[in-house]
């Protein structure tokens, strides 16, 4: 019962090591595997190569799928150019685990070591998440290592020797045992390289970790089906696709088996390099055929998971918050950020609808961008949800920073668009139903506040799209601006009653509010520059001026 607990223990050590890596090369290297993928995707065979280079870094095929099925959602890349890069991502981890048959388990504690003095050292750094790494790397290895020890004691033992024994292949459940084997451990590289361990150490036969191998190929592929069910149809095209070429290849190699293992098998050395080898030549002979058939599983896939037309109701758009970038933390940034922009579009909207209401008196219009508030609200909540689900230790010191900065933005869009549905209804209650208006200084000066308020909130946009510090330097200014335009228009508005002119007396309430109201907005705007001024230690510690304090009797 020890040893087989050992067996297990290594097992998710394993497991565990794979996960380790995966997260910390994303950690590290997120932002500019992305920009890699981007830039390299010109035609297939370049597609293939940069899929092999990021998956052999990442050790992961599902996590390079998610970065490219968020690609094709997005419309970055085509599809087939995306399938192209899945073919290449398979013979990447297949790589990776021709590496790991190695006896290379003398690296183990200099990794840990090194590993953990990084990490412990500098957590919050590049270096530390580099540490993490190296822990991963390093478990890795000691976990194959005590796989192998576990194994060699337990195949000693006479029941197992006799369970050995009357094994037979079942090519089937063999495969079906690896694909779920692979789907629950998140890796297909960690089952594959268990499975060459044991066949290594005479646990299993070979012909049957032949079988589990295939059975791991498919698994990874049904994980990438499985992770991206809720995301848009363009991003589950990229999984389905390369389930296809997964599926159509172990049809394929199952039934040349028995002709690998007569005439190849031999050549190979060790069970357990012939069984890394076999995945690897899988991967390879799978890419080099489908290679040129890009295109026609895309017209396949397109067919299978058509895409539907874009939705109208801009309550049921949150498609730039893809659930399978949630896997890649900078990307899930990218996504939530694309979506706070989308807020700001919506608040622009109704913004400019104030105005439009006031000189024409449309209750229509007005009860039309009311509406548009709950917009505005769900997609604060759907962005604020979907950030949350993002781990702020995967997080960079800059990205945490952005996630911060979302967080602020959409605060600041949501309380705005409150601002204007109040707004709205005031100039409904006080003005449209009793049928009054402004003077014509009066609305004069709302249509020039209204005109500024516009141009700040784009530059508002701006400086929340590209952090620049001037940008943010002028937005502050124009704060002062506004407010300093507001008591002014205030006082002429006080002289215009002292002159008793009828309209002012009549809307005085509505326009004394609704300028108040529109610094408030200017306010909610210009605080998007704080963050980005603080970054660069452009604020003030103090905004007061000294003052000579005396001693009161």
């Amino acid at each position: 019962m020890k040893h087989l607990l050992n067996l297990l223990a290594a097992i998710a050590l394993l497991v565990w090591g794979t996960q380790l890596v995966r997260t910390g090369i994303l950690r590290v290297f997120g932002a500019n595997l992305r920009q890699v993928l981007a830039r390299s995707i010109s035609n297939r065979f370049t597609a293939a190569l940069s899929g092999i280079g990021v998956t052999a870094l990442v050790q992961s095929g599902t996590a390079t799928a998610l970065i490219v099925s968020s690609f094709v959602g997005q419309g970055l890349i085509a599809l087939p150019l995306a399938l192209a890069v899945m073919l290449g991502a398979d013979i990447g981890t297949s790589l990776m685990a021709v590496v790991f048959s190695f006896d290379l388990s003398w690296l183990s504690p200099l990794f840990i070591f090194l590993g953990v003095v990084l990490f412990i050292s500098r957590q919050d750094s590049n270096a530390g998440r580099l540490g993490r790494v190296l822990i991963g790397l390093g478990l890795m290895l000691l976990a194959l290592r005590l796989v192998t020890d576990s194994t060699e004691v337990l195949t000693r033992a006479p029941a197992v020797k006799a369970l050995l024994a009357s094994l037979s292949s079942d090519l089937l459940l063999e495969i079906t045992t690896g694909a779920v084997l692979s789907v629950v451990s998140y890796s297909s590289l960690a089952i594959v390289l268990l499975t060459a361990t044991l066949a290594g150490t005479s646990v299993i036969p070979l012909d049957v970790a032949l079988g589990l191998v295939l059975g791991a190929n498919l698994g990874s592929g049904l994980l990438a089906v499985l992770t991206t069910t809720r995301s848009s149809i363009e991003t589950r095209q990229v999984p389905m696709g390369n389930l296809v070429f997964k599926a159509l290849g172990i049809v394929m190699a199952a039934p040349l088996i028995g002709l690998w293992l007569r005439h190849v098998r031999p050549l190979l050395g060790e069970p357990a390099t012939a069984v890394v080898l076999f995945h690897f030549g899988f991967n390879v002979i799978i890419g080099a055929v489908f290679i040129g058939l890009t295109h026609t599983v895309a017209r396949w896939i397109g067919v299978w998971l058509p895409k539907v037309g874009k939705k109208t109701d801009a309550s049921t758009r949150h498609h730039h918050l893809d659930p399978s970038a949630l896997a890649t933390p900078s990307l899930a940034i990218s996504c939530a950020a694309r979506e706070a922009m989308y807020q700001a579009d919506v608040v622009e909207t109704m913004l400019r609808g104030v105005l439009e209401v006031i000189k024409k008196d449309d209750i229509k219009l007005a009860e039309d961008l009311r509406k548009l508030d709950d917009t505005v609200d769900e997609l604060y909540s759907a962005i604020k949800y979907y950030l949350t689900k993002i781990s702020r230790e995967a997080l960079s010191d800059e990205e945490s920073r952005r996630w911060t900065d979302i967080i602020s933005f959409t605060i600041n869009m949501e309380q705005i668009g409150d601002i204007i549905e109040r707004v709205l209804i005031d100039i409904e209650d006080k003005k449209i139903k009793p049928g009054r208006n402004f003077s014509e200084a009066g609305m004069a000066e709302i249509a020039e506040l209204h005109e500024r308020l516009i141009d700040n909130l784009r530059l508002g946009m701006s400086v929340f799209l590209n952090g620049t510090v001037r940008d943010a330097q002028k937005l502050l200014e124009e704060k002062a601006r506004f407010r300093d335009l507001e008591r002014t228009y205030a006082t002429t508005h006080l002289g215009r009653l002292s002159a008793n002119t009828v309209q002012s007396f009549e809307t005085s309430s509505l326009h004394i509010d609704l300028i108040s109201e529109l610094k408030r907005i200017n306010s909610h705007i210009c605080s998007i520059a704080y963050p980005i001024l603080d970054s660069a230690g452009a604020l003030a510690p103090n905004r007061l001026r000294p003052m000579v304090l005396t001693d009161q009797p």
